[in-house]
């Protein structure tokens, strides 16, 4: 057994807090240590707001849960400052294989094309990138940022008010109270919040079952996503081998409806499946086994008053696909600078509605994806799996068919076209950067665009003039100058030019794109800039 599930990252220590008289006033709690949680922390305190995490847990979470993590988590990571170690670690894959029965019918390429820093994927325990986040948190802290993890410290009790939230805490020594100007959930599946706060989730619980075991060997299969529908070992059901480092890889079994879940985890139950699968040439142990039950489900509303939900708390998907962890990283990604914007008082509070806004239909499309891998993976009727073979028979021979294959449709970043803050597009350009895109990433003269769009809001201009910087409502606008001289893989060009000669874009502190247009007019943009914030409702 890994002995990191063992170790204290952020053991218990008593606080200051314990201390006080009356309870001490916090600009942002987070509650859960995940790595939702985390992340939120480190991006606040980057951003020089003060935060404070509690957990009733000490340690990283046991078992490697999430595993697969998405390009744009690692480019979210860089902006953390902590996408190197991971990507270090992780086992790097582009390439996905289906199977039916014993036979490959396809294979795919997540990331066709060049000029990204980051490959499509990584395969990484969640207790890695848990651990790398906390040495991260301390970093920050050594470098006197105002942030602190409190360990087996549990909430029991959050009165919701107005103007902040106050919380009641149980520790080894006894309760203590806080307050805080803003709460954000960050617990997990179960959400002790949610519950506290009376709120549920709507959506589908799924009958299928599924073994999920993570499994030590020494085995020469390539770095590669594989999936089986009703394989030799598992007939009429389906299959996933993923790699993970340390020779620890992941195996998805599904087991069908109605089943002692209990008695399926036993070793003696469990070791024979995956023998079958491997072969009795392959010597392997067990890591860490589970029965899950899948769900796609999700809250009403992302905010309460002082309460904002994110990651698994907020809502929750299948497996297929990854996107349970890598869609909580989108939220912090998106709520973090939403939130310092409101607390240094240059938005609104109904800045948060966006993120209310945006999130839910960041969840809606994961949900959407997710279900209907679900479905096409576990059939509800006859005619439904008579259907999905046909596809999978044609998917060998036919490129039109291989579309139709659902083996999951893994995690790409959410766009918000349909969002508020955005301005009216004016340049006519690539449709992969229309106003609310993520931006995709391309190489410059001194390395990677992202990199560079980061943290603040930004002017990129393209083969245009503008002034290195203006400043609206109190939040300023720094430029970005790119000429397409430079640009020698012509990935900028048919990034965000497109047919167009030149381009100036408004970029978010999230790398979203809030407006774009033909060359910098200074009132359209400062306009934008407004809309960007919630100052503004047009363009």
């Amino acid at each position: 057994m890994n002995k990191i599930f063992e170790v204290p990252l952020y053991p218990y220590q008593r606080s200051e807090d314990q201390d006080a008289s009356v309870p001490v006033r916090h600009p942002v709690i987070i509650i859960g240590a995940g790595p939702v949680g985390l992340a939120a922390a480190i991006d606040l305190a980057q951003q020089g707001i003060g935060v404070v995490v509690l957990d009733d847990n000490d340690k990283v979470s046991f078992g490697s849960r999430a595993i697969c993590f998405s390009k744009r988590t690692l480019e979210i990571a860089d902006r953390l400052g902590l996408g190197d170690p991971l990507v270090e670690k992780g086992v790097q894959w582009n390439l996905g294989k289906v199977f039916f029965d014993d036979r490959k019918v396809y294979d795919f390429n997540l990331l066709p094309e060049a000029g990204h820093a980051r490959p499509a994927f990584i395969n990484l325990q969640q207790y890695y990138f848990e651990e790398y986040l906390v040495h991260r948190l301390r970093e920050l802290q050594e470098a006197g940022a105002t942030i602190d993890i409190r360990g087996r410290n549990k909430v029991s009790a959050i009165g919701t008010h107005d103007d902040h939230v106050t919380i009641e805490i149980d520790t080894p020594e006894g309760a203590y109270n806080i307050e805080g100007d803003w709460l954000i959930a960050c617990d997990g599946a179960g959400s002790p919040t949610r519950q506290m706060l009376g709120l549920d989730f709507v959506g589908r619980v799924f009958e299928d079952n599924f073994l999920i075991a993570d499994v030590i060997m020494d085995a020469d299969f390539p770095t590669e996503r594989w999936f089986w529908f009703d394989p030799p070992f598992n007939k009429g059901q389906s299959a996933l081998l993923h790699k993970q480092p340390d020779g620890v890889w992941r195996i998805d079994l599904q087991l069908g409806w109605d089943i002692d879940k209990e008695r399926e985890k036993l070793p003696e139950n469990v070791i024979p499946r995956i023998r079958e699968m491997l072969g009795e040439d392959v010597k392997f142990e067990l890591e860490w086994v589970s029965i899950y039950t899948f769900q796609c489900r999700r809250m009403e509303k992302f905010r309460h008053g002082r309460v904002l939900f994110a990651g698994d708390a907020a809502h929750q998907v299948s497996p297929f696909g990854a996107r349970g962890a890598n869609s909580g990283l989108q939220d912090t990604d998106n709520l973090c600078w939403k939130l310092k914007l409101v607390l240094e008082d240059k938005a609104p509070d109904s800045l948060l509605d966006t993120y209310n806004a945006e999130r839910v239909h960041g969840a809606d499309e994961n949900i959407l994806n997710s279900s209907r891998s679900t479905d096409f993976i576990t059939p509800k009727s006859e005619m439904s799996r008579l259907l999905r073979d046909a596809v999978l028979d044609l998917s060998e021979q036919y490129e039109f068919a291989r579309p139709l294959v659902n083996s999951g449709r893994l995690s790409l970043p959410c766009s918000y076209v349909g969002s508020s803050l955005n301005s009216a597009d004016a340049l006519h350009g690539p449709a992969r950067t229309i106003p609310g895109s993520p931006c995709p990433d391309a190489p410059t003269a001194d390395g990677y665009l992202l990199p560079h769009l980061a943290d603040r809001f930004t002017l990129l201009t393209i083969n245009a003039e503008a002034p290195d910087s203006f400043e609206e409502a109190g939040v300023t606008v720094t430029r970005l100058a790119l000429i397409t001289h430079d640009d020698k893989t012509r990935a900028l060009r048919e990034r965000y030019l497109g047919d167009a000669e030149s381009a100036v874009y408004l970029i978010r502190p999230d790398q979203h794109v809030a407006a774009r247009r033909p060359a910098f007019d200074e009132p359209q943009f400062r306009a934008a800039l407004r809309r960007a914030i919630g100052k503004e409702n047009t363009a």
